[in-house]
């Protein structure tokens, strides 16, 4: 999915059809993310799956820095029954590069948002 197309989502108050998956680690997350964007490394999708079970059947767009961890994340999700899966078309560099807007701190007692939606 194109940077410009998730900004547009965003703008139009689509959050509650759409996760924004950013599988880096957490000081990478930390560091600097899409906004709204919540923060499941690649490594831990598996042991808490039932964290975002709930997105099954909501857009899903996943990211990390240029494109192998969204890949692995991808391909799980698709085997786990996640149907409309997005990868950011390049990554968090295309979208930093793009000068989009980039959250740089991490949310309260924690390194992501919740992964709960209404």
């Amino acid at each position: 999915m194109a940077p410009e197309a998730l900004l547009e989502r965003e703008q139009d108050g689509d959050s509650r059809t759409l996760l924004v998956l950013d599988v880096r680690t957490p000081q990478e997350f930390a560091a600097g993310h899409v906004p709204g964007a919540v923060n499941l490394p690649h490594d831990q999708i598996q042991a808490r799956l039932g964290e975002i079970a709930d997105a099954r059947d909501r857009d899903v767009i996943v990211y990390c820095r240029s494109g192998r961890r969204a890949d692995l994340a991808l391909d799980f999700l698709g085997m786990h029954g996640f149907r409309k899966l997005w990868h950011l078309r390049g990554d968090y560099l295309a979208w930093e590069a793009a000068d989009r807007p980039v959250a740089r701190e991490p949310a309260a007692g924690g390194t992501s948002p919740s992964l709960a939606h209404p």
